[in-house]
């Protein structure tokens, strides 16, 4: 009726409260969206180790909210090298295991590096960033304690979910960020289908952060101070910079051959000697910082999701992002750069969807949102999963060239470094992702599925119509991938 303004606001529930939940509830607030995001922890909490982003993934932040790089740079980022004649960050692999001197058994052998420029990646920890990513958001909109039960369509095309504690909520769309044991992704493909959770990459992973003293004693000022990722055969150590150069997060990562026992219990206790033993023939500079590492430690199984790829990322107005969707190794280093790529995407959708509905008539927002949010995922389904699925299989594959087994054979070298220029191609693909293109194409393809009235057209140019209309499929039953 004249006269009357209809609501046109979109109610988006983020199910998980992660780095990639909350930096994506931060980019939606900024596209006076009504966000929820449901956690089921009792509060934010990370582990405090380390974690690093590509200079081209904090542009993706910033894009989405200037204050999401603000968070990153308050929880103590620091560029991952530390080089006074040299300004460029580098990825550097180094020669863990051999002592290729015999005058000098600490020497280690740089094998490659790659440039990454100026201030190519930003090290921190997980817990600090976490910390004030939640800062940056209204308290009001995050609720904690809720692990999702269902999701179910009502007959009004909005969404509800229903939580393990009786209450229930409400939304127009569900974006599930709960991570690489995802309830969302279950709940989409069905219990017995295989996507539906991640797999052992018959890897284990064993995390520490070492104060930057002992980390010079052991390796020394020049390699303490910079990433150097550390390659022998059946395992590798990683360390790197972090908390404003105050300390170094270090990682070893050991091949197993046997079948992880519980796939719901992925973290167990550790010990420092399972590490002693592993390395105990390796460069005296790793056995040296291993002795720094606490005696009791955790030891994660390391999950993904090469095995069984997600079919597709969305069913109707409920779609998955970050590890939910593609859960990878973390051999890159890259996950959670992927994951801001993902939430940069839906943005961007979301804001084409708010300019469609408020372009539409009052007979036609009605009919229109679950219709445009339904065409929006799908459109982030077809940019995003070819990309997203092959880092978690790329991740595989540099995982199995740094556990060379050649790297233990001086006769076999030569053949072993020849990974390294395949290793460059795929971290080069990574770093210099064009984010401007995903973000012309995702607008592109979402004004093929929904074409803006008239008077937008006028505006904005020429865009063809609409080729299929979006489909939305109830999410309670499940369906198999075919």
């Amino acid at each position: 009726m004249p006269g009357i303004v209809e609501d046109t606001s979109l109610e988006i529930a983020i199910v998980g409260g992660g780095i990639i939940g909350l930096s994506l509830a931060a980019g939606l607030i900024k596209q006076n969206v009504k966000v929820k995001v449901y956690e089921q922890a009792k509060g934010f909490r990370e582990i405090g180790a380390g974690m690093a982003f590509t200079a081209n993934a904090i542009r993706c932040m910033g894009l989405m909210n200037p204050d999401i790089v603000s968070a990153l740079r308050s929880g103590g980022s620091v560029a991952t090298s530390m080089d006074e004649d040299d300004p460029n960050d580098y990825l550097r692999w180094i020669d863990g295991y051999n002592k290729r001197r015999r005058d000098d058994p600490s020497h280690q052998t740089m094998l490659f590096k790659i440039d990454a420029g100026y201030k190519g990646f930003e090290g921190t920890r997980r817990d600090m960033f976490l910390e004030a990513l939640g800062k940056v958001i209204p308290q009001e909109i995050v609720e904690l304690k809720k692990r999702l039960d269902t999701i179910e369509e009502k007959a009004d095309g909005r969404v509800q979910l229903k939580f393990t504690d009786g209450t229930v909520a409400e939304a127009d769309a569900v974006i599930g960020c709960d991570g690489i044991k995802s309830r969302v992704r279950e709940l989409i493909f069905g219990s017995n289908n295989p996507a539906s959770f991640p797999h052992y990459t018959h890897k284990v992973a064993y995390r520490a952060l070492v104060p930057m003293d002992k980390a010079v004693a052991a390796l020394g000022e020049y390699k303490a101070h910079n990433q150097h990722n550390h390659v022998g055969p059946n395992a590798h150590l990683i360390h790197y910079p972090v908390a404003n150069q105050t300390m170094i997060n270090a990682t070893a990562f050991v091949s197993d051959a046997n079948e992880w026992p519980d796939d719901k219990v992925t973290v167990v206790p550790g010990r420092r000697k399972d590490l002693e033993d592993v390395f105990a023939d390796w460069n005296p500079c790793l056995t040296a910082l291993i002795q720094h590492f606490p005696e009791k430690l955790e030891k994660w199984a390391v999950f993904d999701t090469w095995d069984y790829p997600a079919p597709f990322y969305n069913r109707g107005t409920v779609v998955l992002a970050g590890d939910a969707a593609h859960a990878s190794s973390p051999h890159h280093g890259a996950g959670a750069c992927c994951g801001i790529e993902d939430a940069l995407c839906l943005v961007t959708l979301v804001k084409q969807v708010n300019t469609t509905l408020l372009g539409g008539t009052t007979t036609k927002t009605k009919n229109t949102r679950k219709e445009a949010l339904a065409a929006a995922f799908e459109v982030f389904d077809a940019v995003r999963r070819t990309r997203s699925q092959w880092l978690v299989n790329s991740s595989r594959r540099v995982c199995d060239l740094y556990h060379q087994p050649e790297w233990g054979h001086p006769q076999k070298w030569i053949k072993a470094e020849t990974c390294f220029e395949e290793i460059r191609d795929r971290s080069l693909k990574i770093w210099h992702f064009d984010y401007e293109s995903m973000i012309r194409e995702t607008v592109d393809r979402y004004a093929e599925k929904m074409p803006p009235p008239k008077k937008a057209v006028a505006n904005g140019g020429g865009i063809g119509v609409a080729k299929e209309k979006a489909s939305v499929v109830t999410v309670p039953t499940a369906v198999a991938a075919n």
